[in-house]
């Protein structure tokens, strides 16, 4: 159970936390105490107020209307980041919620879906509302959010509780929608407010390496380097499909590391050879067993040793 601090303790938090504090009012005696019980306190709920204007948000969050008397929260987060606190005790900003929900906060977990209106969330969080239009459209800038993480952060610090203290209207109301808007990731929030808590970031998720890619090997162009380098004078054909051949028939032990340079010449010529008068190479046999690669000997020579054969 966690009781709240003074309202002076309160004010002291959020500013130790870096938030820029706007004081409004009596709000430290501006509650709605006379109606029911503040506290223990449980978590944080952040709104959205469905309003334009800084200066119009504040007052009717402060003051309430004629259907819901104020303070509507604790305090409004304006979109400049500033923190307007209109009240403090019971306010009307939570209603009934979903005890499952209440259920989890307390043990710091995942809220499950809300099903149900049944306890009094107006005596159980802490409320900050948010300007934003509510629409999907109006967007929440960046200090806002900052804002929002480190009002959070401040009174979970104070009250020993993880960022799953930490929750929506969303979560706790059938019904309710908010906040949201683009620039508004709830995840992101509740990872900025646990960096805030632990004073570290998580670890990044490491990124998997990439699959080494299968080496190719071209029938055609291997065979075409076979046929022209014994023969031809100059410069032997070169084809970079060769070393990958010539790297599995040194595995294979029929072909000596120096012959490794992507020639097919005599050498390499002789070593397939003799894959192809082995078993594994076919049991090939006279002219079937010439040294130039066929499709049959190549792809037993590319499936014991891991390369395609194309072509």
């Amino acid at each position: 159970m966690a009781t709240p601090p003074a309202a002076s303790t309160f004010l002291k938090l959020l500013r130790d936390e870096g938030v820029r504090v706007v004081e409004v009012g009596n709000w430290p005696t501006h509650n709605r105490n006379s109606k029911g019980p503040w506290g223990p306190v449980h978590g944080v709920m952040i709104h959205h107020t469905v309003t334009k204007g800084t200066a119009n948000t504040v007052s009717i969050c402060r003051k309430g209307y004629s259907a819901l008397p104020g303070p509507l929260c604790h305090g409004v987060i304006a979109k400049d980041g500033q923190v307007h606190l209109v009240g403090y005790g019971r306010a009307n900003h939570a209603g009934l919620g979903d005890s499952d929900v209440l259920a989890a906060v307390i043990a710091e977990k995942a809220p499950p879906a809300d099903d149900q209106a049944t306890v009094d969330g107006n005596r159980h969080f802490y409320g900050w509302e948010c300007e934003n239009m509510g629409d999907g459209k109006d967007p929440w800038p960046d200090a806002q959010i900052e804002a929002i993480v480190r009002v959070a952060a401040a009174l979970c610090r104070h009250h020993g509780w993880s960022a799953r203290s930490v929750i929506r209207h969303l979560d706790w109301q059938p019904g309710k929608v908010d906040p949201r808007g683009p620039g508004l990731n709830w995840t992101d929030v509740l990872t900025r407010v646990s960096e805030r808590l632990t004073g570290t970031k998580p670890a990044p998720t490491p990124t998997p390496l990439p699959k080494p890619q299968q080496p190719t090997v071209d029938l055609s162009k291997l065979r075409e380097a076979a046929l022209k380098n014994p023969a031809a004078k100059g410069t032997p054909v070169t084809y970079s499909g060769t070393r990958t051949v010539e790297a599995a028939l040194v595995n294979e032990g029929l072909l000596a590391k120096p012959y490794l340079d992507g020639h097919f010449g005599e050498a390499t010529i002789e070593a397939y050879a003799k894959w192809q008068r082995s078993k594994a190479g076919g049991n090939y046999r006279g002219e079937a067993a010439d040294g130039i690669p066929g499709r049959d000997s190549l792809q037993r020579l590319a499936d014991k040793h891991g390369f395609k054969v194309v072509s």
